[in-house]
C-alpha cells in the first residue's frame, strides 16, 4: 500500500477525479467571477453608480470589473505560495469557499439608494476578494491534475480545468437571459439580477463535497515527506527559476487574442462612435458560440499535445490567430455579420484554444514540484493583468475616427502573439517527461539552471535537467 494509504484502486480513480474536480471547480469559480461582469454592464450602473450622466456611470461600473483583475497578481502570490506550501487540496477549498462567499454576498448587498456611497465601497471590496480568491483556482487545479494523472496523458487529463473555466464563462453568460427575457425591467433591476449571484451558494456546498474527495498529490506528499518544501516558495521560485516566470509571462500575451476578438471587437463593431452599426445581440452570442465549439475542441488539443508536444500548439495557435486578426477587424469594419461570426469562432473557438488547452499543463511542467502552483499561478495572472489592461490601449491607439483600426489593432495583435510564440520556441518541451524527470538536479545535488535542458552524466535519455 502506497505511503500515503490511498489503495490501488483509489489511486487508478484518482486521476479522473482529480480531472472532474478541476471541471467543476474551475467551471463554478469562473462562473462566480465571470457572472460580475454581466451584472456591471446590465444593472449595476443604475443601482450602485447612479449618475446624471449615463456613461459615467457605465464607466464607473465596469472600473470595479477590472478591479478584479488588479487582485489576481497579489491573490497569486499569496495563494501560490500557499500551495505550495501547505499542499494543493487546501489551496483549492480555500479559494472555492472564498469565492463563493464573496459572490454570495455580492447578491445581498444593499443598494446605493439604501445606504449611499458604502454600497459601491463594498461592491469594490468584495470584487477585489473574487479577484485574489480566482487566482489561486487554475493553478491550484491544474497542478493537482498534473501531479495525479498518468504518465503520457498529463495535457489530457489537465485540459478539462481549462474546460471548466470555458463552462463556467457559458454558464454566467446565460444565467442572466431567461431574468432578463421574463421579468419586467423593473423587476430585474430590484431583485432578479440577486439571482445568479445567490446561487454562488451551489459553490460553497459543491467545493466541500467534490474536493475533499480528492487525495493530495502523491508528488507533494514525497516532498514533505523528504522535508523539501520552501519555507518561502515564491523567494525560492524567483531564485531558481525567474526566466521560467519571464518566459510564461510572455507566452501568456496570448491572451490578446480573447481581447481582440471578444472585448475590443465588441465596441468596435457596435459602439456608435466608430460608425460600424453592428447588432449587440451579435456579440453577445461570438462569446458564447466560440465557447462552445472550444469546450469541444479543448480535450483533443490536450490529446494532441500528449502525442506530439506542448511546443507546437503553443507557437502555432497564437501565430495563426494573430495573422488571421488583421481580416477579422476588416470583416468587422464592413459590417459582415456572417464572416465577423465565422472568424470569431475560427480565431477564438478553435486556433486560440490549441493555446489554451495546452498552456496550464505546460506552464505546470516547466516548473518543478516544489514550487509549481507558484510558478503558475504568478505567471498566468500577471500575464492577465497586463493583458487586462489592452481594451483601454487599443482604445488609445486606434480612436473612433481612425481610418486604419484593423491596421493598428491586428499588428498590435500579432507582435503580442509573435511574444507568445517567441517565448514558447525558447522554452523545452515537456511532454514526454515524467515528473521526476521534470524536478531531476545536478549531480552536484543543486537546483538545475534556469536554462538550457542538459543531459545528466550516466542518466536515462528521460532523466534531463528542467529547463525551469
Amino acid at each position: 500500500m502506497p505511503d500515503n494509504g490511498v489503495t490501488s484502486a483509489d489511486e487508478r480513480r484518482m486521476p479522473r477525479r482529480a480531472a472532474i474536480s478541476g471541471w467543476f471547480g474551475s467551471a463554478l469559480e469562473y462562473y462566480d467571477f465571470a457572472v460580475y461582469g454581466s451584472a456591471a454592464a446590465l444593472v449595476f450602473p443604475q443601482i450602485f453608480f447612479p449618475s446624471e450622466s449615463p456613461a459615467v456611470a457605465l464607466i464607473a461600473s465596469l472600473a470595479t470589473y477590472g478591479v478584479g483583475y488588479v487582485a489576481r497578481p497579489i491573490g497569486a502570490f499569496v495563494l501560490g505560495n500557499f500551495g505550495d506550501k501547505y499542499g494543493r487540496k487546501r489551496v483549492l477549498v480555500f479559494a472555492m469557499m472564498l469565492m463563493g462567499i464573496s459572490t454570495l454576498l455580492v447578491g445581498l448587498l444593499p443598494t446605493y439608494a439604501q445606504v449611499g456611497v458604502l454600497a459601491p465601497i463594498l461592491l469594490v471590496v468584495l470584487r477585489l476578494i473574487q479577484g485574489f480568491a480566482v487566482a489561486g483556482e487554475l493553478g491550484g487545479a491544474s497542478a493537482m491534475i498534473v501531479e495525479h494523472a498518468p504518465e503520457g496523458r498529463r495535457g489530457f487529463f489537465t485540459s478539462f480545468s481549462l474546460q471548466g473555466t470555458q463552462a463556467g464563462s457559458i454558464l454566467a453568460s446565460a444565467s442572466f437571459i431567461p431574468l432578463s427575457t421574463f421579468l419586467s425591467p423593473e423587476a430585474f433591476q430590484a431583485w432578479g439580477w440577486r439571482i445568479p449571484f445567490l446561487l454562488s451558494v451551489v459553490v460553497i456546498v459543491a467545493g466541500l463535497i467534490i474536493r475533499t474527495r480528492v487525495e493530495e498529490t502523491p508528488a507533494f506528499l514525497r516532498e514533505e515527506k523528504q522535508d523539501r518544501v520552501p519555507r518561502v516558495p515564491v523567494a525560492q521560485l524567483f531564485r531558481e527559476n525567474g526566466g521560467t516566470v519571464f518566459r510564461a509571462v510572455c507566452m501568456g500575451l496570448a491572451n490578446v487574442i480573447g481581447t481582440t476578438v471578444v472585448v475590443f471587437g465588441t465596441a468596435y463593431a457596435t459602439q456608435p462612435a466608430y460608425g460600424v452599426g453592428m447588432s449587440p445581440s451579435v456579440y453577445l452570442w461570438i462569446p458564447v458560440l466560440a465557447n462552445i465549439v472550444a469546450i469541444i475542441l479543448i480535450p483533443l488539443f490536450g490529446m494532441l499535445s500528449d502525442r506530439i508536444g506542448r511546443r507546437p500548439l503553443m507557437i502555432f495557435g497564437p501565430l495563426a490567430a494573430g495573422l488571421l486578426s488583421f481580416a477579422y477587424l476588416f470583416v468587422v469594419s464592413t459590417g459582415n455579420v456572417g464572416l465577423t461570426i465565422l472568424l470569431a469562432i475560427l480565431i477564438f473557438g478553435v486556433l486560440y484554444q490549441m493555446w489554451n488547452a495546452t498552456f496550464a499543463s505546460y506552464f505546470q511542467e516547466l516548473f518543478p514540484t516544489r514550487t509549481r502552483v507558484t510558478g503558475f499561478a504568478v505567471s498566468q495572472n500577471i500575464a492577465l493583468f497586463l493583458t487586462g489592461f489592452l481594451p483601454s490601449i487599443f482604445t488609445a491607439i486606434a480612436p473612433p475616427g481612425s481610418s486604419s483600426v484593423p491596421l493598428i489593432i491586428g499588428t498590435a495583435t500579432l507582435v503580442l502573439s509573435l511574444v507568445s510564440a517567441a517565448a514558447a520556441w525558447r522554452s523545452r518541451e515537456t511532454a514526454k517527461l515524467g515528473l521526476d524527470a521534470l524536478d531531476q538536479k545536478h549531480p552536484s545535488g543543486t537546483p538545475a539552471a534556469d536554462g538550457v535542458a542538459e543531459t545528466v552524466p550516466g542518466a536515462t535519455p528521460d532523466a534531463r535537467t528542467s529547463r525551469a
